[in-house]
């Protein structure tokens, strides 16, 4: 636990976890509020799903949160002493890992149902209740996938250890390269449906029944992977850890 403390006091002495946690959660927030103000001018009603709009946008700054934690330490050179402190390397990262997904799991939480709220208060009259497992996973379901999300952003951060190439990396991977799979001729779609992303979107959406059938819309565009929702979360941990694992196995490797 000693060691999980010592990261706390590193990670929360800098600006970067506070600003990027407001990020996060304003990214759920906001989005949520102007879907539910505006539904009427757009026509389509507010689901529960809808008052999860911002999920990507909140996404890509828990995984940059969770890089610069990271690499902040190699800027900084404060990752020697760590590393000569604890010469074995794997407790420590291992620590920080747990100590950033744990963050980014109460992020996930409070922003989630913090826009749920914030869509139930501007929109009174719509069908927002969390009626179904469905409904429940969609929002509660937010902190598990942006812990695993972090646990990855760690991990990019421990093999690339520049802080300009793995902001790029998390921010770009999210927002394009996925999309962009899906242009590679014949392959591409096979492809896309067992990419990381693609496929924990399947937990938290499923087939739709939280946005009333509907793809995308005023809510996240569906995944198309033939997981299970309970299939495609275990498909994601299992990459995180192996990401992880391969982080920390480099690092342990060569020099800080």
């Amino acid at each position: 636990m000693h060691l999980v403390a010592s990261e706390r006091i590193k990670l929360f002495s800098i600006t970067t976890p506070w600003v990027c946690g407001v990020f996060t959660v304003a990214a759920l927030v906001f989005p949520a509020a102007i879907t539910a103000l505006t539904a009427s001018e757009s026509h389509l009603p507010p689901t529960v799903a809808s008052t999860q709009f911002g999920y990507q946008l909140a996404l890509v700054a828990v995984l940059v949160l969770a890089a610069l934690a990271v690499t902040g330490e190699y800027h900084s050179g404060t990752i020697h002493g760590t590393f000569q402190a604890v010469p074995r390397r794997t407790p420590v990262l291992l620590a920080k890992a747990a100590l950033v997904a744990g963050y980014a799991f109460l992020l996930g939480e409070a922003g989630a149902f913090s826009a749920w709220l914030v869509a139930r208060i501007l929109a009174p009259d719509a069908d927002l209740a969390l009626d179904s497992a469905a409904d429940w996973r969609i929002v509660a379901g937010t902190g598990p996938v942006f812990a695993l999300a972090a646990v990855c952003g760690v991990a990019v951060g421990l093999l690339l250890r520049h802080t300009a190439g793995a902001v790029a990396l998390v921010v770009g991977y999210p927002l394009m390269a996925e999309n962009l799979v899906q242009l590679i001729p014949r392959a591409g779609q096979a492809i896309h449906r067992w990419l990381p992303l693609n496929t924990v979107t399947k937990f938290l959406s499923g087939t739709g029944e939280a946005n009333a059938g509907r793809d995308g819309g005023n809510a996240t565009v569906l995944s198309d992977s033939p997981l299970s929702p309970g299939w495609a979360l275990a498909y994601f941990a299992a990459f995180a850890a192996v990401l992880l694992a391969a982080a920390i196995t480099t690092v342990r490797r060569r020099d800080a």
